[in-house]
This record gives structure tokens, sequence and C-alpha cells, in this order.
């Protein structure tokens, strides 16, 4: 009997070592998230508390935006399992600062560090998904993006249950008057942070060099200063179309995310009249596990595949939950919807990120993938700085949780329009 695409990727040599450092990456990147966005919870409300959650996500983007051009160049460059150990490294210094900034109570240092840790992430994610095609091949890229969604997913729901309760477990019996004094009472938990970015690091060291072409152009810096990089970068994703409406639907996608992550707590808050953090944590994970179950149901099948009619399917599934979400007033209303969005994103953004994978020339494969970061995070930036207005504007959290599927609608209906010619052609 024919082995299923999924089995075949998972015993592919270095994969799972793959998963691995994905899996621990994710989970450092987000504990520190977590550690800060939780302190903020537990001393603002509503549009304050908006406000600064927008702002803790908008400093862990920016990075994808500044260092487009050379997170994409060094991945060109360099054999990408070099450039993963090097931002593994990083990771360790990095960690080890955010501890400090925790024992001394240096809220804002540790607010700033996100940013750090975000530069980090950014020089290590176009790597990453460059490494998924040299591993897996172009037959097997949906059935490789659906573990390597999967295990991410699975590393943010570890780390939000993980650092929620370790978080909630030592505020046990203390008292705290601000974020300073907050933040000493759960410093030993940065302990946990280094000891994850050492184990990342080790596994890194084990991947396997892939034998692939990488370019030996010197860096020009030039250039860069003056946006020539950046311009000739964005042509060439311009130059395929199937490419393009890929990144804006999955740009779509997580703008949206991006803006619901932000202002769900505050909502759900006031809603539900609950302020312990691993419930709401516990809550916007649940679309962790709608994305895994989606980017399973999407990989599957049989190899060189890739199932573009989940696309439309996701897009209208994801729309009809987000008009449900403001009527719900119950824990497991809003369970069951948040999971169902998230199973729906899945069927949504796989097969998106398979086409820009299969279609992306080879030898620049690394700025394809940078530029897709790029594009992706501008227009989260775009979505949360209209938030954080929003927010500075004492909009309520209710009033911008009902704008959401409206605009999503919206925005739904331009991309279908735009690209519905170039899906039909496509597959």
């Amino acid at each position: 009997m024919k082995q299923s695409s999924l089995l075949e990727t998972a015993r592919l040599p270095g994969f799972l070592s793959f998963l691995a450092v994905a899996f621990i990456n994710a989970m450092v990147d987000l504990g520190h998230k977590i550690l800060i966005q939780n302190t903020i919870f537990k001393i603002y409300d509503d549009a304050a508390q908006v406000a600064l959650t927008a702002v803790v996500n908008a400093l862990i983007l920016l990075p994808f935006i500044l260092l487009f051009t050379p997170a994409g160049f060094l991945s060109d460059r360099f054999t990408k399992p070099l450039i993963m150990r090097c931002t593994a490294f990083a990771a360790i210094v990095i960690t080890l600062l955010i501890t400090l900034a925790y024992y001394q109570g240096w809220f804002v240092f540790a607010f700033i560090l996100t940013l750090v840790l975000a530069a980090q992430s950014a020089l290590y994610s176009p790597a990453k998904y460059g490494y998924i095609r040299e591993l897996a091949g172009s037959e097997r890229l949906a059935a490789a993006n659906g573990f390597i969604q999967a295990t991410t997913i699975v590393a943010i729901l570890g780390g939000i249950f993980l650092f929620s309760i370790v978080f909630e477990l030592l505020l046990v019996d203390k008292s705290y008057n601000n974020e300073a004094q907050l933040i000493q009472h759960i410093a030993p938990v940065g302990w946990l942070l280094v000891l994850l970015s050492v184990v990342e690091f080790a596994l890194a060291c084990r991947l396997p060099l892939a034998r692939t072409e990488t370019t030996s152009t010197a860096f020009d810096w030039q250039r860069y200063r003056r946006g020539q990089i950046l311009r000739d970068n964005l042509s060439q994703l311009y130059q395929q179309p199937i490419i393009w409406y890929a990144i804006l639907g999955l740009s779509m996608f997580w703008g949206i995310s991006q803006t619901f992550l932000a202002t769900f707590p505050a909502f759900a808050k006031i809603v539900l009249a609950e302020d312990n953090t691993i419930v709401i944590q516990g809550l916007l994970a649940c679309s962790g596990i709608g994305i895994i179950i989606g980017s399973m149901l999407a990989g599957s099948g049989r190899k060189g595949h890739i199932k573009t009619q989940f696309i439309p399917i996701g897009a209208v599934g994801m729309c009809a939950i987000l008009f449900a979400v403001p009527l719900l007033n119950t824990t497991t209303a809003f369970a069951a919807a948040i999971l169902a969005f998230g199973l729906f994103g899945g069927l949504f953004i796989i097969p998106l990120n398979a086409l820009i994978q299969l279609h992306a020339p080879l030898s620049h494969l690394g700025t394809v993938l940078a530029g897709n970061n790029w594009v992706q995070n501008i227009v989260m930036i775009s979505f949360l700085m209209l938030t954080l207005l929003s927010a500075m504007a004492t909009i309520s959290s209710h009033a911008l949780i009902q704008a959401i599927p409206i605009i999503t609608a919206l925005l739904g209906l331009l991309l279908a329009w735009r690209s519905s010619r170039t899906w039909r052609t496509c597959y």
C-alpha cells in the first residue's frame, strides 16, 4: 500500500529535528510576549488594555518590516541551517537580558526586548520556510507546510498554557501596584526562556546542511539605504500574479487575526467578568487547535496536489464566525467559535503558503519568502495602528469586535474579485 504524503514527509531525513527547532523557537518567541501581555491584562482595562496590547504586537511585527531585505539576502547568501543556528544562539543572549529585566523590575526594558526578540525571529523566518522546500521538495510542500504550521501552533498552544499557568502560580498571594512589582514576582520564569533557547540552539546544530545553491553577491548597503533593493525585491512578488494574490490573502488573514487578538481579551474580560489570564489565553488558544485541524486537512492528500478549493471555503467560514462572536456571552460558546475560526483559517492559509513556495524561483526563494513576511507585517502593523487609534479614541472593545467581521467581508470580496481569474487558471 502506498504511504500517505504526510507519513512520507515525517520520515524525511532531518525533518523531525527541523520541527523540533521550529517548535521551541515559536515557544520562546511567544513566552515573553505572553508574560508581557498578561501583565498588561492585570494592570489595565478596556481601551487602555487594547492600546497597549496593540503596541506589543506592533513591536513584534516591526522587525519583519525593517529587516525584510537583509533577512532575505542572508537566507539566499548562506545555508539556511547556518542562519537558524546563529539566530538560535542570539536567542540565548536575548532571553538572558529578559530574565535580568524581570528580576530588576525594568518593565519598559522588558517591553522593548520584545522588539529585539522579534528581530531575531525576522532573520530566522525566511530561512525556516525556505528550508521546508530543501527538505521536502516540491511534491511534498503542502504536507510539509501542514506539519510546520501544526507544529508551530502546538508550540503556541503549549506556550500559552505553560507561561500563563506559571504566571498565575507565581502571583498567588502576591501583592503588586504596578508593572515593575508584578514582573519581579514572575522573574523566575525567565530561566525557562533561557533553558528553551539553549535546547533550540543544540537542536539547530543537528540540522543537515542541504546542498543547495547560494548567492555569492555581497550585500549592497548603499542601495539598501536608498530603498532600491526593497523595490527590486518587491518587484519579484508582482511578477507572478499567483504569488502576489496568495500573499495578499495571507496578509488579510493575519491582519484580521492581529486585530482580533488585540481586542478580544478586553472584550472577554468585560463580557465574562473574568480576570484569570489562563481562561482568556485558553480561549485564544482554541484558535490554535482549530488551525492544527485545518492545517492537517489542507496538507493531506496525494503528493504534488495543493487543495486550492479550500481557500474560498476557509474565507467564507472565517467571516461567518467573526459575525457570530459579538453575539456570544459564554466561555463555551467563545471556545467553540474561536476553534472554528482557526479551523477555517488553517484551510485558508496552508494552500496559499504552498503556492508561494512552489512558484517562487529557487534561487530567490529566501527573498520571496522574506517579501511575503514584509507585506504581511505591513498589513498587520496597519491593522494594529488602526486598533491603537480606535482605542485612543476610547472606542470600546465591543464596538471593535463588531467592526472586524464587516471589514473582513469587504476585504474578502475585494480580494476574491481581483484574484478569481488567477485561481481558476492555477490548478
